[in-house]
């Protein structure tokens, strides 16, 4: 007769260290995700990547033949058949230009040679993740050494007539391998 109640409380006991088990478990497993959320939701494991690139870019992004300024931050790429959108925040935008070969070291910024004043209201580019850029915005135009297409879109200063915003938002169009 003292077997009987026994089984019942072990089983009971059993089904209880089980039950704290699964919770372990889970709370783990939750933590594991929560801690590799960047990984698990961007693609490729890249925080810089948006949904729907079909590529992966290196750690450091050459945009248009130049690599992205050093500090740059919120940096977001969108890739797509070969081209790719990158998107970042930097100070030392026309030391890019420059270096990528878009604009002369001698003109001016907003030289309507390389460029023109977009006033119809673009955002940035379809579909690329990250913060919009804001109005005024400039557009270079350029074609690399191996004829590839290059554009720039850069924010202007809404009160300096002939300064980008301090730090200015870009984003580079441009072919990749």
């Amino acid at each position: 007769m003292s077997g009987t109640p026994g089984n019942g409380g072990g089983v009971r006991r059993l089904l209880s260290c089980l039950g704290a088990v699964v919770v372990v478990l889970a709370a783990l497993a939750g933590g594991a995700v929560w801690l590799l959320r960047d990984e698990l939701f961007h693609p490729f494991g890249d925080a810089r990547a948006c949904a729907g690139s079909d590529a992966k870019l290196p750690g450091v992004i050459s945009a248009g033949g130049a690599p992205i300024p050093a500090g740059a931050s919120d940096i977001h790429y969108l890739t797509r058949n070969g081209r790719a959108e990158v998107a970042f925040v930097s100070g030392r935008i026309p030391d890019y230009l420059n270096r990528a070969g878009i604009l002369p070291e001698d003109k001016p910024l907003f030289d309507t040679e390389y460029g023109e004043k977009v006033d119809d209201g673009i955002a940035r580019p379809d579909d690329l993740c990250g913060t919009p850029l804001r109005e005024p915005l400039w557009l270079y135009h350029s074609t690399t050494d191996d004829g590839a297409d290059v554009s720039v879109l850069v924010e202007r200063s809404p009160t300096v007539n002939d300064a980008f915003r301090f730090p200015a938002r870009a984003v580079v169009t441009y072919n990749f391998p």
